[in-house]
């Protein structure tokens, strides 16, 4: 890898907004070498993230437009300026197809969809269009015939949908925000599997003009980002009356205010009854929601328990009742001529909403109408809503095997939310033992979005995680028993916050990470795990379906490992297995280096661990060093040469 290259290849993954902005200001970097280095890294594509990513060419001349604004204006009036991001394939963009992750089909827009036009006004690039369920119909991510997206923590597990690629995406840091859709949760699901906050506007918010419809009365445009700050200030750019949209909505009036004080001594939320929370047999689902609900509660907070009986009967209408009909009416002519282009179990979906009369429709809307009266007195009780995102994630190979049954256990905390017109913010809520994320979501009542997005932002850096599957860390580290407020301000924690933040690091269980280079012991980088009280309990060696690579660069040398495919030639590499405190691991990630990154990794007995892995682009001109067994049989060779 010649130095150019090497230098762009540095500039991937992306972290959040006002990081980017503030290198922009700086004059470290420039939107054209951002872009290059966005294309540059998206050319492999591995986990079937993208659908269409536009030519150099076309980028170049988005640039080259953007800054010859910026030199006829002032910066300030491009609150995105040079800000790439990604949008669903359902979404228009014009002059590039829209293909709803159906070949057959995809059309040609003359016309941006309206919030992609808005967000290009502000200075935002578009990279790409990205792999989804096929028609919106799915919350896994492996529905389409582009491939199922893979999640970007373990390859093998499900990206959550239907947004998949707009959430691998961003969680890989390719682009800075992403456009998804949500009726479901399919804004949310892969935002908690992915690391992320997955905001669903209140409906009307966002236009959804240019927008393939899957239940257009209750579709909304949903934002994918690293921080609850950037997707109000991504909120701030794209919301507002549209009157090409019969759904479009004036906000000034509306918005409420209720609970924007945040963590207040005294706020309440509500929880499910135990006895109504499902996880699926996920047992580290369930342990991260439990310590979610304490930690909010250590804030200051106080859990009420809630019936979430009408909940789950209204989510039961979406799938089960009418609303199948608007699926079916959405692409109602393509599909009677073209139905065989229809994957299944997207095409059985679709075709069962011929069993439902008009009748039924009423029916359903007036059952609905009842339900939500008996959901909405949640609001005299609680200021929001506080539920794990999912109960728990599959395997692709799983979702594959029963689709149907498993895509529904997905949808048990987010179906009902579109249909009873509420605002939701999926958060990232910790790690699995495993390695993959867990995600809680906030609710609350239509028009209360802002205030939810302060609280999601409030309980994001009381977590204080690193963004997506990037290893980068939140842009500011907030001490111990203080709060950052969206303005800027800050506010001291009510006094158990700090005793529960102490008591958390001290009670978590510890997590294993497997490593196979400088991190080994004696060796340069070893003190990053030793300062932070890491112990080391094993020496051995993966599974013999690992690539061992010598990257390019340093010092200090690093290697690659990378997992091969099942009809490539693999062997057993030397690892080491140390301990980490949980509480130590989110800033030991975040020190990690792009083209490296924590995933699972397989041992030769069989257990499996969080470990260091590559990127497959950056061992193509790497020196495969996978016949000496590992880093230091390298080493050894390098100093007898």
């Amino acid at each position: 890898m010649d130095k150019f290259a090497d230098e762009l290849s540095s500039l991937v993954p992306l972290g959040d907004i006002p990081s980017l902005l503030k290198r922009y200001a700086s004059g470290e970097l420039t939107p054209s070498k951002v872009v290059q280095a966005v294309h540059a890294r998206i050319q492999n594509d591995p986990d079937h993230i993208w659908i269409y990513r536009l030519p150099f060419d076309v980028l170049t001349d988005y640039v080259f437009k953007l800054e010859a604004r910026a030199n006829a204006n002032d910066r300030a009036a491009l609150p995105l300026y040079g800000v790439p991001f990604a949008l669903k394939d359902n979404i228009d963009l014009a002059g590039v197809p829209t293909t709803a992750a159906c070949p057959a089909f995809a059309y040609t827009p003359q016309c941006n969809a309206t919030v992609v036009q808005k967000l290009i006004d502000a200075g935002a690039i578009p990279i790409g269009k990205t792999n989804l369920d096929q028609f919106a119909t799915g919350l896994n991510g492996t529905r389409s015939p582009y491939g199922a997206c893979c999640n970007a923590f373990n390859p093998d597990y499900i990206s959550g949908g239907s947004s998949s690629g707009s959430a691998v995406a961003l969680a890989k840091g390719m682009v800075s925000f992403s456009l998804g859709t949500d009726t479901a949760g399919s804004g949310r699901v892969p935002a908690g599997f992915n690391n992320l906050i997955g905001y669903k506007p209140t409906r009307g918010w966002l236009s959804t003009q240019g927008v393939v419809p899957a239940c257009r009365s209750l579709d909304c445009v949903s934002i994918f980002s690293f921080t609850a700050a950037d997707a109000e200030r991504i909120l701030g750019v794209c919301a507002g009356y549209d009157d090409e949209d019969i759904f479009s909505l004036k906000t000034e009036g509306r918005e409420k205010h209720g609970f924007d004080l945040g963590f207040r001594s005294g706020f309440r939320f509500a929880i499910p009854r135990r006895e109504q929370l499902q996880f699926f047999g996920n047992s580290e689902a369930e342990r991260l929601f439990d310590e979610a609900v304490a930690r909010t509660q250590a804030l200051g907070g106080e859990a009420v328990e809630i019936d979430l009986d009408p909940f789950l009967e209204a989510a039961r209408l979406l799938y089960g009742g009418p609303w199948l009909a608007e699926r079916y009416a959405a692409i109602r002519q393509f599909f009677e001529a073209y139905s065989d282009q229809v994957i299944a179990p997207v095409r059985e979906i679709i075709a069962g909403a011929k069993g439902h009369s008009a009748a039924d429709a009423f029916i359903a809307q007036y059952r609905l109408r009842q339900l939500k009266r008996r959901a909405d007195q949640v609001w005299t009780k609680a200021d929001y809503l506080l539920m794990p995102t999912a109960g728990t994630i599959y395997t692709i190979d799983a979702m594959r095997q029963d689709p149907i049954r498993l895509n529904t256990n997905l949808g048990y905390y987010t179906n009902f939310v579109n249909l009873l017109d509420y605002a939701a913010v999926a958060v990232p809520a910790g790690f699995q033992n495993d390695g993959l994320p867990f995600g809680i979501t906030l609710i609350a009542p239509a028009h209360h979005d802002k205030s939810l997005l302060h609280v999601a932002g409030r309980l994001q850096q009381a977590y204080a995680l690193p963004l997506g599957a990037t290893g980068i860390s939140l842009s500011e580290q907030v001490p111990p028993g203080q709060a950052v407020f969206q303005d800027g301000s800050r506010a001291v924690l009510p006094a158990q916050a700090t005793r529960f933040t102490k008591q958390f690091a001290e009670k978590s269980e510890r997590i294993r990470v497997a490593v196979c280079g400088a991190h080994l012991s004696g060796l340069p980088l070893n003190g990053q795990l030793t300062s932070r009280n890491g112990q080391l309990v094993a020496t051995t060696a993966t599974s013999p379906d690992y690539k061992l690579y010598a990257l390019p660069g340093g010092p200090p040398q690093r290697p690659g490992l990378v997992h091969v495919e099942r009809d490539e030639q693999g062997v057993a590499i030397e690892v080491e297995v140390w301990e980490l405190p949980a509480s130590e691991f989110g800033s030991f990630v975040a020190g990690i280096p792009a083209p490296l990154g924590i995933g699972t990794l397989t041992l030769a007995d069989g257990e499996v661990v969080q470990g260091f892995l590559c990127e497959r682009y950056a061992v193509a001109d790497a020196e495969d060093i996978s016949r000496l067994g590992g880093w230091r049989g390298y080493l050894q060779q390098i100093e007898q040469s």
